[in-house]
């Protein structure tokens, strides 16, 4: 009897979460068009978190002197991608502190060394395209990943600002559709009276980028975000690629050294 007990509770646990999940609404992210091991979309990237995420979000376990990793001089490092020091062995941190960031943001910037672990670079991917305007907010912006973030959308000059498009439906299964349909960045969220709405964002007053040109310039940040996570990373990729190239011609001789040993008996 308690062994049923516990299956009947295991169930109404599994529906409860299904519930809670449906209640807060999903949202479909646009897979991150990043690739890792491309140097040239990394150095841009660096350039572009320096210039633009560097003023208020630290990455105080990355130092200067490891983008040599991808390429870049020294001297193209000291002259062109360290505002905040002047030792390129220094890590990448800011001269705000923690209490002006709560004070000026209502929370401190987060340092974003290994934020692409935390998130995973599909969330900063969509969480940066998906800004739209909002005069109900204090800073005049609010995010479809991040509802009501603190905060603003520094890359709006570039980008151009979005407006929220929101669609109604009568049932969980036309709103999903409907968001699949949308082939971007969607909100399936839950309305009173059994009613689902698809939020997504659309364009409302042009920036200095396209929007094609906005989303690799994006795409460039977060993989470097995702190369700063774990920089590690990219040599044992290259290192596994000739790891499993040794194996492969290996076993091709192995299994020509069989055949030869038992060609005779077969």
């Amino acid at each position: 009897m308690k062994r049923y007990a516990r299956i009947v509770a295991v169930a109404l646990l599994v529906v409860s979460g299904v519930a809670c999940a449906v209640e807060t609404g999903e949202v479909r992210l646009v897979p991150a068009p990043v690739n890792r091991l491309d140097d040239e979309s990394l150095q841009r990237g660096a350039r572009n978190f320096v210039n633009y995420c560097l003023n208020c979000h630290s990455a105080r376990y990355m130092r200067y002197n490891r983008l040599t990793d991808l390429g870049i001089d020294i001297s193209m490092i000291q002259d062109n991608l360290m505002f905040a020091t002047d030792k390129v062995g220094n890590a990448m941190t800011v001269a705000m502190t923690p209490i002006q960031g709560k004070a000026w943001f209502g929370t401190p910037p987060p340092d974003l060394t290994v934020e692409a672990r935390v998130r995973g670079r599909d969330w900063i991917y969509n969480y940066l395209i998906g800004f739209y305007r909002d005069e109900k907010t204090a800073t005049g912006w609010n995010n479809i990943v991040f509802p009501n973030v603190s905060m603003p959308h520094v890359l709006w000059e570039l980008s151009g600002s979005n407006k929220l498009v929101e669609t109604d439906f009568d049932d969980h299964e036309r709103a999903e559709a409907a968001a699949i349909a949308v082939k971007s960045l969607a909100l399936v969220e839950p309305k009173p009276g059994n009613k689902w709405a698809v939020l997504s964002v659309a364009p409302d007053v042009p920036g200095q980028m396209t929007r094609i040109q906005y989303e690799a310039f994006v795409a460039d940040l977060v993989n470097y975000l995702d190369y700063m996570a774990e920089p590690a990373r990219n040599t044992r990729i290259h290192v596994g690629m000739f790891v499993l190239l040794f194996l492969g011609l290996l076993f091709a001789f192995a299994y020509w050294t069989k055949r030869e040993y038992w060609k005779d008996v077969h």
